[in-house]
């Protein structure tokens, strides 16, 4: 009978070589794959909106390492503007960067996430009600009845914009009916109210209406934006102040079924790099829009108050819109009783604790200041 011979395992071969060396065994590691997400934005390449597209993505790819990656194109690079959420649903693209308002036109009530007063609540406050009071779970109702397969995140408080430019500066109410002028959302509706034509152009096509006389005013968004898009060029008054977009945030789309292919670790690298690049945002358009103003002023803008007399027309439109808009559509209803019963409580709670920081400036800066 032959001696049966015992073959060693790899395993043990090489626990046996490591030993015998006084190495450490090196566990064999496989290669992550890189997931890439294509990405478009609602913005110009040279517009600041579309910088914060990028912000958002750098944020993100830092974070994941090279296990994703988020690469950002400008408006019309695939789709149009106003067809970016169709576009991520179907999964034309992976993702997307613009505002909630553009989808006015799927279901009004979307527009409640940007255009009008929102019961005086600022941008800020507005994105509270999102995430803290209810807001998150309609917009998802609502995309969900449009049958939109997307996961959507609302960030990116934006400043008050302004009631746009103007070829001759608002003194009255009147002056407002009859011209040509560029809005989206809700604000279509509270214009058309006001007595304006309206046309819900996007932003890349605004300044060259403008300047062949196919629409007679406009608005945007804030001082560095529109000092890109050339809006000086074609228009020495800007009215700052409005209603109609007081409120407002970006929005940021991943395609259903990409978004819910990634692991747990990603989609929390995603929901924080949310909310660091809505905070830094905040501050990068503070200082930069602040730039900007001054820049405008010194190219030969002229810049006026929206007369009150005016704001107080915005407010009596707005109601009329929304109660037109409420007996229309219940999930309108819904989202605009969320709102206001959020506002009640915070408003109260902003007002009553906010101390009135024009008191201070204009103690520092302002006529009779101390001179140091």
């Amino acid at each position: 009978m032959s001696e049966k011979k015992t073959v060693p395992s790899r395993r043990g071969v090489l626990k046996g070589a490591a030993v015998a060396t006084g190495a450490m065994a090196v566990p064999m590691v496989a290669t992550a794959q890189t997931t890439t997400l294509r990405f478009q934005s609602t913005w110009p390449a040279k517009d600041i909106f579309h910088e914060y597209a990028n912000d958002f993505a750098k944020k993100v790819n830092d974070m994941a390492g090279n296990r994703l990656k988020i690469e950002v194109l400008p408006a019309g690079a695939v789709v149009p503007a106003f067809q970016l959420l169709e576009a991520v649903s179907k999964g034309t693209l992976d993702g997307g960067h613009g505002v909630i308002a553009y989808h006015y036109g799927k279901n009004s009530a979307l527009a409640l996430w940007g255009s009008g007063p929102a019961f005086g609540m600022d941008p800020n406050m507005v994105l509270a009600w999102h995430y803290y009071g209810g807001g998150k779970d309609l917009v998802d109702e609502i995309y969900k009845s449009l049958n939109m397969d997307v996961a959507s995140f609302l960030y990116g408080p934006m400043p008050c914009q302004p009631l746009g430019w103007f070829k001759k500066p608002v003194a009255k109410v009147e002056d407002m009916k009859g011209l040509k002028f560029r809005t989206v959302g809700l604000a279509v509706d509270v214009f058309t109210a006001m007595g304006t034509a309206v046309n819900p152009l996007p932003g890349g096509e605004i300044v060259p209406a403008l300047d062949r006389g196919l629409i007679d005013a406009a608005e945007f968004n804030n001082a560095s934006s529109d000092r890109v898009l050339g809006f000086a060029d074609v228009a020495k008054n800007c009215m700052l102040q409005s209603f109609h977009q007081s409120g407002e945030q970006f929005e940021i789309l991943f395609n259903g079924a990409k978004y819910k292919a990634l692991n747990g670790e990603l989609k929390a690298i995603i929901d924080y790099a949310v909310q660091a690049a809505s905070a830094d945002m905040s501050w990068k358009a503070i200082h930069r829009n602040s730039e900007d103003y001054i820049e405008l002023k010194k190219a030969g803008v002229k810049f006026f108050k929206t007369p009150d007399p005016v704001l107080r027309a915005q407010l009596a439109a707005w109601d009329a819109t929304i109660a037109k808009k409420s007996g229309e559509n219940p999930l309108f209803k819904k989202v605009l009783d969320s709102q206001k019963a959020f506002a009640a409580r915070a408003g109260q709670w902003q007002n009553d604790y906010t101390v009135d920081f024009k008191m201070a400036y204009n103690h520092y800066f302002g006529r009779g200041a101390k001179k140091s």
